[in-house]
């Protein structure tokens, strides 16, 4: 999140408009990271976030994102609540910009997680895909699908306390095998430098993910080869890429019976 385009007073005014707002008592710009412009708006209505795209997003793929983070806010899955306008529209244009808004989600991203973090996590993880696994007949050896976050790293999961607060930033959801995106978890959350998971973290991981919604067995057997691939996928743009074979199999044997359960 960044500020790349500034509102003018029109632009606020058309904002607030199109959305419905009463009053707008503040507009602060978010300075932090990101490749679009983002906003806080303080309204009468509650606190909102507002991204103005700079890079080409369409309205299709953001409606797309707003279905998916509908589905899941009715659900009770922590995520922010898609906002549209009052015409019923996922985006809306200002200072030459697609927009779309969201309310505002307490609490903040962790560089550091914990097991009890990780345990949250899991759940929630869980909680997504079993809202959106797709549900279709399958044999014993199907792996499960259905739509997927697509990016549930650090700077896009907020937590009060140890408790996961909001999941943002749907942009990258896309239809998956849900085992992938458990490695992916796994990987990102739980991988130590030298590719091996570290055990506490990745247990409690499993444990939450178990709580909500069980692996198959298909799940369990083709985890350890989708750590593989993620953690080949982790550090192949990294210095330790010429040792990226070694670190794939280091993964790959980490994931033991004492984590899996």
């Amino acid at each position: 999140m960044a500020v790349f385009t500034e509102l003018s007073d029109e632009d606020r005014q058309s904002i607030t408009a199109a959305y419905g707002f009463t009053s707008l008592s503040s507009v602060i710009g978010i300075a932090d990271g990101d490749t679009e412009t983002t906003y806080l708006f303080r309204a009468k209505e509650g606190e909102f976030i507002v991204t103005l795209f700079e890079n080409g997003a369409q309205p299709l793929d953001v409606e797309r994102a707003f279905e998916t983070m509908e589905a899941l806010y009715r659900r009770g899955v922590p995520c922010p609540k898609p906002l549209r306008t009052v015409e019923g529209h996922a985006t809306y244009r200002a200072a030459g910009r697609l927009v779309a808004i969201v309310s505002f989600v307490p609490g903040s991203s962790s560089t550091i997680a914990g097991a009890a973090k990780c345990r949250n996590l899991g759940r929630v993880m869980a909680q997504i895909h079993t809202v959106l696994e797709r549900k279709v007949k399958r044999t014993s050896t199907d792996l499960p699908t259905g739509a997927v976050h697509g990016a549930l790293a650090q700077e896009n999961v907020f937590f009060l306390g140890d408790e996961v607060s909001g999941v943002i930033n749907f942009r990258l959801r896309h239809d998956d095998v849900l085992v992938s995106e458990v490695a992916d978890v796994l990987v990102g959350w739980a991988g130590e430098t030298n590719g091996e998971l570290n055990k506490e973290r990745a247990r409690a991981l499993l444990q939450g993910y178990e709580e909500v919604r069980n692996l198959t067995g298909a799940e369990k057997e083709a985890l350890p080869g989708f750590i593989m691939a993620s953690t080949s996928k982790r550090f192949a743009s990294q210095k330790e890429r010429a040792f990226l074979p070694e670190i794939a199999v280091v993964a790959y044997r980490s994931l033991t019976p004492d984590i899996t359960g």
